[in-house]
């Protein structure tokens, strides 16, 4: 799905920007996000993630009761659209300032205190979309890079599986960066709740580690982070581990934008070979 096929969906759906308007496009990677009016809409890659959709729905429902800050649905369940799913969201006002980690240090601890919902939620499948994603790239990416990924997914999985917690394991947000975090005129809230998932609590903190180390987080923002939220994951054993396998997944999803973006190629070839090479401190790009 390009913007343009993801943009017919739109019309598709009769979800429109008012006349002489059109769509704003916020933001492009598993979704196409659209500012449509007053609402934002994600629109899917494929039927696949119907199942996805709906869960975050139901998450963003769970989150409204319980209190948590977090970005609200407008209708309570996906639409399934010439094949790709559809949810609405209520727009967020005008951002005050961008987001700190501090301020998603503070969200976290208030999803980590929540208890089970009364629905199921999955696993944290890091690996779970490589493969998906290496077939969305097809032959736009070398099949050498494609093979040692895959490789190298299967060794993490049975490592991750074997990961001894420090924390109680529970609710995680998945996906727990700043970017995440949209700061408005009544402070932070979580927005993207679609990899919210049941696992070990050390998946939100690993990510602002990797932050740190790969995509230039300066160390006073991290210290803010780890102060607000109380523990230092890189003091956990199984820190490597699981950063490990964010790496390869991370590469993977990059993959899935190579065919249409030269930009994402070059970024897919930078990372597998830091990969291979064993740098653990070459920069990445965010993408």
């Amino acid at each position: 799905m390009d913007e343009a096929q993801a943009r017919g969906v739109l019309t598709a759906a009769g979800l429109t920007a008012g006349p002489g308007r059109e769509p704003e496009l916020l933001a492009f990677g598993e979704n196409a996000v659209f500012a449509v009016g007053e609402l934002v809409v994600k629109v899917g890659r494929d039927p696949e993630l119907l199942a996805r959709a709906a869960r975050e729905l139901a998450v963003a429902a769970w989150f409204a009761e319980y209190g948590v800050p977090a970005v609200r649905a407008a209708e309570p369940a996906p639409r399934l659209v010439d094949g790709h799913p559809v949810t609405l969201w209520h727009r967020l006002p005008e951002a005050v300032r961008p987001a700190r980690s501090a301020d998603l240090a503070e969200l976290l601890r208030q999803v980590h205190a929540l208890p089970a919902p009364p629905f199921a939620l999955p696993p944290r499948d890091l690996l779970g979309g490589v493969e998906r994603w290496l077939r969305l790239a097809g032959g736009a990416v070398d099949p050498a890079d494609a093979a040692y990924l895959r490789a190298r997914r299967d060794a993490y999985a049975g490592e991750l599986a074997a990961l001894t917690p420090h924390l109680p394991p529970g609710t995680v947000h998945g996906d727990a960066l700043p970017r995440n975090v949209h700061v408005g005129p009544d402070g932070p809230v979580l927005v993207d709740l679609e990899t919210v998932s049941a696992d070990l609590r050390e998946h939100d903190l690993v990510v602002m580690a990797l932050s740190r180390d790969r995509y230039g987080l300066p160390a006073e923002e991290y210290g803010a982070f780890v102060a607000a939220y109380g523990w230092d994951v890189r003091d956990w054993q199984g820190c490597a581990v699981l950063r490990g396998a964010r790496e390869t997944a991370s590469c993977a999803w990059v993959a899935q934008h190579a065919p249409a973006n030269p930009a994402a190629l070059a970024e897919f070839r930078r990372r597998v070979a830091s990969l291979r090479d064993g740098d653990r401190e070459l920069r990445w790009h965010p993408f």
